[in-house]
């Protein structure tokens, strides 16, 4: 009987981000090899990237995937954004981050959303300032995530975890809900308030156009003796 095994998560999540081809010329020949780009990150604040080289491709993955567990490094988070905006040059590539509010997601380019997104960022918006080059890009946003790093380790800066976010945004439901049933309850006061007195003053209109019509009826006979004595 076989065994099916089952398929353990990994711990971190591997993008392919640009395979090249690279030929260099020797006295025996054309060597023909591989160069991958790769990003690993455990999407929770922890992000590489590497570069392999090999023959083949996968080899060359491996490699790349060793290069950037090696290099990894981890990205301070204020809640599920970056604590501040950043512009950072890396050779030709030239790119900004900005933080964004919660529920905005990533508004970032291939290889920047790549990056991010490894990383764990889930609200952040970007722009790609430099050379349109995918590995340029990406050296340029790893850059920028270990400048915030740094900036956040000797300034100090005090950032809220993703739990304290979550908190916050339950209790500011919480009150919104509230604030909706006062509402509906003021409304529907104000219509039982204002349909009640208009059923009494009704019954009181009909009372009166009925008392002045019966003394009407008496007053007329009354005036007919009074020409006879006169006469």
């Amino acid at each position: 009987m076989r065994t099916i095994k089952q398929q353990e998560p990994k711990e971190f999540e591997e993008k392919v981000i640009q395979i090249s081809r690279v030929s260099k010329k020797t006295k025996g020949g054309n060597n023909v090899g591989f160069s991958v780009l790769m990003v690993v990150g455990d999407k929770k604040g922890r992000v590489g990237v590497g570069l392999g080289k090999a023959k083949d491709v996968v080899s060359a993955i491996r490699k790349g995937i060793k290069k950037a567990k090696k290099k990894m490094i981890t990205v301070p988070l204020n809640g599920t954004t970056i604590p501040f905006s950043i512009t950072v040059k890396k050779g030709a590539g030239r790119v900004m981050l900005k933080p964004a509010p919660q529920g905005s997601g990533v508004i970032a380019g291939g290889p920047v959303r790549s990056v991010v997104e490894a990383a764990g960022v889930r609200d952040i918006s970007s722009k790609i300032l430099g050379s349109e080059n995918q590995s340029s890009s990406v050296y340029a946003t790893f850059e920028a995530l270990t400048q915030i790093q740094r900036i956040v380790e000797l300034k100090g800066i005090k950032l809220k975890s993703i739990a304290d976010v979550e908190a916050e945004e339950a209790e500011k439901q919480k009150e919104l809900q509230e604030k909706h049933a006062k509402r509906a309850e003021a409304t529907e006061n104000e219509s039982k308030d204002k349909k009640a007195p208009a059923k009494v003053a009704k019954k009181p209109a009909a009372k009166k156009t009925a008392a002045k019509k019966a003394p009407a009826k008496k007053v007329a006979p009354k005036k007919a003796p009074k020409a006879e004595e006169k006469k």
